[in-house]
């Protein structure tokens, strides 16, 4: 009996025309395409063919004060995840969603939605917002601390998790003749009545075919690394070395056990921004080209934002100033001291540590041929850094193309990636079982007893 090797997994971060923050302004890009359907469908369609497990949209629900160098706004996810839908067939939709500005019945509803209406690809990026800006959107003066949005967070996904094992897998009869159309006995309400929220449910829409969409989480403070393991089903985080790599990975695995999970429970997939060319020299160049289209204005709120502190008035070839302890920050913490660690690492000046940080936000930027790039996703994945990658492509939908066309064939040619899907469901891409609804326990046990 021969043994299926183990794969990696692969999902496209879409952001834009791309992740680096000059992309708008780099050749080939087209960033009066970033509210067209079309462009989007094309992206999706490209991953497809080349066989990515997941598409992914992040969210924000503010506009940075420096709109007038980024282009990191979009559309909102759902509705653009329910028109990719419309045109693929087996790729996973990944759409973030705040747990700290929604309500539980809202985004239970929209997720058992997009799962139906993609006949079950649908995954909920869970976050709990890093910025202050969001806040102010949302009748409040100031954000919410970090572990109460955490405790929030941990309340939304009990109510929603409710909410979608309201209707038992049964429920729906459609007998026209008896004129019955579902049985009121599997459709029930929760009656959740917590800190934080008061639902009674039940939903009104019947369980979707995963059971539930994919649990996804994005934090990798200690709050997040505990809500990961007792909570998610892949996790998208950021490390700069493998040796980063292979400590979160283990620290999160290990923390599975203490909630009866096992580690292939969840899928660790770290975000990796790869510039591609035909030499290495060659992929440094455009990183330079790139590189110097970034306008430090605009550098400098986002890494003044990561750090909670004004860089303004400090020279920028110089050092970073004496900055705040991790237990000030309110925001991201996690990559707060990523950022740390690497500019302490690597002895960068706050223009070195712009460069570092614009293509991907803290996450990995490495750029080289597409053998070299294959090469450290296998490393990475062989030596306990990760369950696969979270693909960034700099700019698009050229840096996509790229990987499609020259990484993937690669890492089908050394059997670490699928040449065709197996399953028609986000879960089977993943190698995740679909979750039972409650009802199911007692009623497997009662029929062995029998």
């Amino acid at each position: 009996m021969s043994i299926q090797k183990r794969q990696l997994h692969l999902n496209l971060f879409i952001m834009n025309v791309g992740h680096h923050e000059a992309a708008w302004r780099y050749k080939g890009t087209t960033p009066e395409k970033i509210t067209d359907l079309r462009y989007y469908q094309q992206l999706a369609r490209t991953a497809e063919a080349a066989k990515f497990d997941s598409v992914f949209l992040a969210d924000g629900l503010a506009v940075s004060k420096h709109v007038k160098h980024g282009a990191f706004v979009g559309l909102e996810p759902f509705t653009l995840l329910s028109a990719l839908a419309a045109v693929t067939e087996h790729i996973g939709l990944i759409g973030t969603v705040s747990t700290t500005y929604n309500e539980p019945f809202h985004v239970a509803r929209k997720f058992a939605s997009l799962d139906h209406i993609s006949n079950g690809r649908a995954g909920w990026n869970i976050v709990t917002s890093g910025s202050a800006f969001e806040a102010h959107n949302f009748n409040r003066e100031s954000h919410l601390e970090h572990a109460k949005r955490y405790e929030r967070a941990r309340e939304f996904l009990e109510v929603t998790t409710g909410l979608w094992d309201s209707w038992e897998d049964d429920a729906l009869i459609i007998d026209r003749t008896a004129g019955v159309f579902a049985d009121p006995e599997k459709v029930r309400a929760i009656a959740h009545a917590g800190d934080n929220f008061r639902v009674r449910g039940p939903l009104n829409i019947p369980r979707s075919p995963q059971g539930y969409p994919v649990l996804v989480q994005a934090g990798s403070s200690e709050d997040g690394k505990e809500f990961a393991a007792q909570y998610a089903e892949a996790i998208f985080t950021a490390q700069q070395t493998l040796a980063e790599a292979q400590q979160f990975y283990s620290d999160v695995k290990t923390r599975l056990l203490r909630y009866g999970r096992s580690p292939d429970q969840l899928k660790i997939l770290p975000g990796i921004c790869p510039i591609i060319g035909a030499t290495e020299a060659e992929a440094k160049e455009k990183e330079q080209e790139i590189n110097e289209l970034t306008i430090p204005e605009y550098g400098l709120n986002q890494l003044s934002n990561m750090l909670g502190i004004d860089l303004y008035t400090y020279p920028l070839d110089g050092p970073l100033p004496e900055l705040p302890s991790i237990e000030e920050i309110n925001g991201n913490k996690s990559r707060f001291q990523l950022v740390i660690d690497l500019a302490q690492r690597e002895q960068l000046t706050i223009r070195q540590l712009l460069h570092r940080l614009a293509g991907g936000r803290g996450h990995r930027t490495y750029a080289g041929t597409a053998l070299q790039i294959a090469d450290q996703l296998e490393e990475w994945f062989h030596n306990g850094g990760a369950d696969g990658f979270n693909v960034m492509p700099p700019y698009l939908p050229g840096g996509l193309e790229e990987f499609a066309e020259e990484v993937i064939p690669e890492l089908q040619r050394r059997g670490l990636f699928r040449t065709a899907y197996t399953g028609s469901t986000l879960r089977g891409h993943l190698g995740l079982s679909r979750p039972d609804h409650p009802a199911a326990a007692p009623a497997a046990a009662a029929a062995v007893s029998q």
